[in-house]
């Protein structure tokens, strides 16, 4: 999910500076437990981009306090609903109370496997590619990968969330059609949804319409529709 859309929320129903942010962070709540209930395995949201860090200094310091503020709120429910918490993201750019505050929510709730609620924080998918990369440098440097090792499957292991699912679904709200950077490795294969809906107008009832025209959609991944029957068939 990239949750967008909150300024012009609060534009266009006369709300305060940063109203709009906050009705956001009340709309993921109602989205997450819909989400368990259905039978959804990873949710990923993505909370604050890379790029975000060049909004008004009021702006970002808002959003990193409604962050705070989320993960105090959302681990009674993590535990109520054994969901497991995780973040991803260039977290040298928070604070170390950020940081700890994550990392005490990562490791209270690790163990649940109902669902697990990844936001992305600091992120970008470039950084992403290029952190995974540096990373591997260093274990080509250090002999345990070899130069000529390398491959798709092999850069993948070091990418964000390589533990957990491709992702097949990729929804942003607010009416922009674009993917602005979000799990770029992650989603080459997923299916994209675009709604002029602003983010804290999104209902878990949209949700549920897009997943219907998914589970309609054909899924090819670079194969023929007759090599896709033809599994089917034999299966």
């Amino acid at each position: 999910m990239i949750m967008d859309g909150n300024n012009r929320y609060a534009k266009s129903h006369g709300l305060a500076t940063g109203g709009g942010h906050l009705a956001g962070k009340d709309a993921l709540d109602p989205l997450v437990e819909h989400c368990v209930r259905i039978g959804i395995e990873v949710l990923t949201v993505f909370a604050f981009s890379s790029e975000n860090w060049q909004r008004p200094q009021f702006e970002v310091d808002l959003l990193m306090q409604l962050l705070e503020q989320t993960i105090h709120d959302q681990l009674p429910r993590m535990f109520q609903h054994k969901i497991a918490l995780r973040f991803i993201g260039d977290r040298s750019q928070l604070s170390p109370k950020l940081q700890t505050l994550m990392q005490d929510a990562e490791s209270k709730t690790a163990h649940f496997s109902r669902m697990t609620l990844v936001i992305a924080v600091s992120y970008g998918g470039q950084w992403d590619i290029a952190n995974a990369t540096k990373h591997l440098l260093a274990d080509v440097q250090a002999g345990k990968v070899g130069i000529d090792d390398i491959n798709q499957t092999i850069l993948a292991n070091y990418i964000s969330l390589s533990d957990l699912p491709p992702v097949d679904m990729l929804v942003r709200t607010g009416g922009d059609y674009r993917i602005s950077n979000f799990l770029l490795w992650q989603s080459a294969y997923a299916e994209l949804f675009f709604t002029e809906t602003l983010w804290p107008d999104f209902t878990p009832n949209e949700l549920d319409d897009m997943i219907a025209i998914f589970m309609g959609r054909e899924r090819r991944f670079g194969k023929t529709s007759e090599q896709i029957s033809n599994n089917k068939n034999i299966q």
